[in-house]
């Protein structure tokens, strides 16, 4: 999502100023191409040479460089960016912005540009629930200013409160975001994510080792879409996109009732999570003691809800239904048996005997497999760019729906 897009930082005079540094690796490694503009007093909480040496760039900081000038180069700057993180963006600085104030290079830029603004405030809690403070931010989100609000914890003047400069996760995510064509906007998406945990007594369960980071990455993808999005995982690690209708569930029954209740009305479902096909038939209430014997659980089939989902929709064409299918032998036959017997779109299928494929990995290697037969092979990459992937075919089946082909 932002690979190749040119990024202006500007960085204003607060000591959230230190992640800047963090903050232009990870766009770098992203693949974008960052330019910081930096404040006079933003240069006494980090040195410029420190974020040239990260960006690889000249850092902007004078507004009458002789040098950089005889260009015009402020106005190089503003027409260069594809978007504007402000990481921090101080009291000043958007009270500034919002009286149209260019008496640095970095406010100058500012007005100068056309290209989207994300300002990400970073203040004391008192400092940024001030009147004057709250009334610039409105002004600046009535006139397109992308604002991310900060985070609560313990600032830097060792008060608790509002003030925090958001995760740095964050910032990147709503980049990307902004920087995303909304081609979903409007329309509703249900995700399933994770494992799913059958418990048989009271602490422990039959499991498998899924993260759930193929369904998280698919609910962010669709969200920068613009899609309206429901995560419904099982157990994971990770923290669900902020954005989403976060459904948080254990076992495969609990999953069966979220995705059923869930699914009226939306355009698409993705069932990425890896449910259980057992689950013990009895659930001791008490931890279950060790003996000197054997213990023999029962297990009994859990609820498909891929099958279910599939029969619901009988021949219509909506929703959208999609499928995954992690399999060790017998790749394409088992998958393309799956597509079919649930009445699939489209199935996603995953050898896990392949290096870097399948659980608690950050790639994937994918065959997707449709209703007309064709194989689409992909290379090794990551989970993220699977999903890109997904969603890009979905894309094309609601499409082909609207225009009744």
């Amino acid at each position: 999502m932002l690979k190749g897009k040119s990024v202006l930082l500007g960085i204003s005079g607060g000591i959230a100023a230190y992640k800047a540094a963090e903050l232009v690796r990870l766009l770098v490694k992203e693949g974008a191409s960052v330019q910081v503009v930096m404040t006079a007093n933003a240069q006494r909480f980090i040195t410029p040479l420190t974020l040239q040496v990260l960006s690889g760039q000249p850092v902007c900081t004078d507004l009458f460089d002789l040098e950089f000038e005889s260009q015009v180069g402020h106005i190089q700057v503003a027409r260069a960016a594809q978007l504007v993180i402000l990481a921090p963006a101080t009291a000043n600085l958007l009270g500034k912005m919002a009286a149209g104030i260019a008496d640095d290079f970095l406010t100058t830029v500012l007005l100068a540009t056309t290209a989207p603004v994300l300002a990400c405030p970073s203040m004391n809690a008192k400092m940024y629930e001030n009147p004057f403070t709250q009334r610039n931010l409105e002004q600046l989100r009535n006139m397109g200013t992308h604002v991310l609000g900060p985070g609560l914890g313990t600032l830097a003047c060792k008060e608790e409160g509002i003030g925090r400069l958001p995760e740095l996760s964050e910032i990147l995510e709503s980049a990307k975001r902004i920087l995303t064509p909304q081609t979903l906007r409007g329309k509703r998406v249900l995700v399933s994510a994770g494992p799913t945990w059958e418990h048989f007594d009271a602490v422990r369960f039959i499991s498998n080792p899924s993260t759930g980071r193929m369904g998280y990455a698919l609910a962010a993808v669709a969200l920068r879409r613009g899609a309206q999005v429901d995560l419904i995982s099982g157990p994971s690690p990770l923290c669900p996109p902020s954005g989403v209708r976060f459904h948080p569930v254990k076992s495969a029954e609990e999953m069966r009732d979220a995705v059923l209740e869930v699914a009226p009305g939306t355009d698409a479902i993705v069932m990425a999570a890896a449910v259980s096909d057992y689950r013990p038939q009895q659930v001791a209430s008490h931890k279950l003691k060790k003996t000197g014997k054997d213990l023999e659980v029962l297990l009994v089939k859990n609820p498909d809800i891929l099958a279910l989902l599939g029969q619901s929709r009988g021949a219509s064409s909506r929703p959208v239904l999609v499928g995954f299918a992690a399999e060790t032998e017998n790749l394409i036959e088992n998958a393309r048996e799956k597509l079919v017997k649930k009445n699939l779109d489209f199935i996603v299928a995953n050898d896990l005997t392949q290096c870097g494929s399948g659980f608690a990995c950050e790639t994937n290697q994918v065959k997707i497999l449709d209703r007309s037969g064709d194989i689409t092979e992909f290379p090794c990459m990551a989970k993220e760019e699977v999903a890109v992937q997904v969603f890009d075919r979905i894309e094309r089946l609601l499409l082909q729906e609207t225009h009744g082909e």
